[in-house]
């Protein structure tokens, strides 16, 4: 069984990230299990607390540590990572020398209403798992803009062209993470 950690990166409620997250869990074939790895709980990140035992960041460091491959689904803060999924990036890199995020396959994919899809965040998460050793699927790329007008009434994925591109992701995403 292929164990996938999935981030979500927005805290709303209705979050047009968690809704594209559930479309592309939804696709996983057979022999992969998707479990979602909850980041609103975590207290902000501070070196100060390396030396205790904090019950969220043991969580979410298990839950990573445990996975074959995390994907990431995350919204775009004023123009970079925000701040929840940020703070999970921290967490689970230290303390100093136990980061979990060292040759962990790793896919980002970003949604917007805008019209750039959430490429500054999704570039940004990038470039700070990378400098962190994870193994970042570089293509195909999702940068999904004008992302609310994909989805129906119930917050689900509907549009046809929207379903054939993440389709196109989840399958090679899948096949790149059991590998």
């Amino acid at each position: 069984m292929t164990k996938i950690a999935l981030v979500v990166g927005s805290l709303s409620r209705q979050s047009i990230n968690r809704s594209i997250a559930e479309y592309i869990a939804a696709q996983a074939p057979q022999g992969v299990e998707v479990e979602e790895v909850a980041i609103a709980d975590l207290p902000l990140y501070t070196q100060d607390l390396d030396a205790e035992t904090v019950p969220a960041y043991d969580r979410v460091r298990a839950q990573l540590k445990a996975a074959d491959a995390v994907l990431i689904v995350s919204p775009e803060h004023n123009r970079s990572i925000p701040a929840a999924m940020k703070n999970l990036i921290d967490a689970a890199s230290r303390p100093f020398g136990q980061s979990v995020w060292g040759g962990k396959k790793t896919a980002i994919v970003t949604a917007s209403p805008g019209g750039y899809g959430g490429i500054n965040s999704g570039l940004h998460l990038r470039q700070s798992l990378q400098s962190l050793g994870a193994d970042v699927l570089i293509s195909p790329e999702v940068f999904l803009s004008k992302a609310n007008a994909a989805l129906d009434e119930n917050g689900k994925v509907a549009d046809e062209r929207t379903q054939g591109f993440l389709n196109k992701f989840a399958s090679a995403f899948y096949a790149w993470a059991v590998q």
